[in-house]
C-alpha cells in the first residue's frame, strides 16, 4: 500500500526524523497507525463501559431506585459550589 502524504506531513515526519524521535519514515508511520489503533481501541471501550452504564441506570429507574430530577441538580449544583469553593 502506497500513502501519498502533503508537504506538510512530509515535512513535520523528516523534522521528528531529525530531531531522532524515529529512525525513519516508516517508524513514524508504524507508530501513528499504533496512536490510531489504541484512540479507536479506548473509544469503543468507552463504547461498551457507557452501555453497561446505563443499562445499569435502567435496570434502577425500573425498581424505583431513580432520583426526582430538581433533586438530582440541586445535589449538583451544591457539587459545584462546594468545588468551587475548595478552589
Amino acid at each position: 500500500m502506497n500513502i501519498a502524504l502533503n508537504p506538510e506531513q512530509e515535512q513535520f515526519i523528516q523534522s521528528q526524523i531529525d530531531r531522532g524521535r524515529f529512525k525513519s519514515a516508516d517508524e513514524a508511520a508504524f507508530q501513528a497507525f499504533k496512536l490510531l489503533e489504541e484512540k479507536y481501541r479506548d473509544y469503543e471501550n468507552w463504547i461498551e463501559d457507557t452501555r453497561q452504564k446505563v443499562d445499569v441506570a435502567i435496570a434502577e429507574l425500573d425498581r424505583g431506585e431513580g432520583v426526582e430530577l430538581d433533586l438530582a441538580i440541586d445535589r449538583l449544583q451544591q457539587k459545584f459550589r462546594s468545588a468551587k469553593e475548595t478552589t
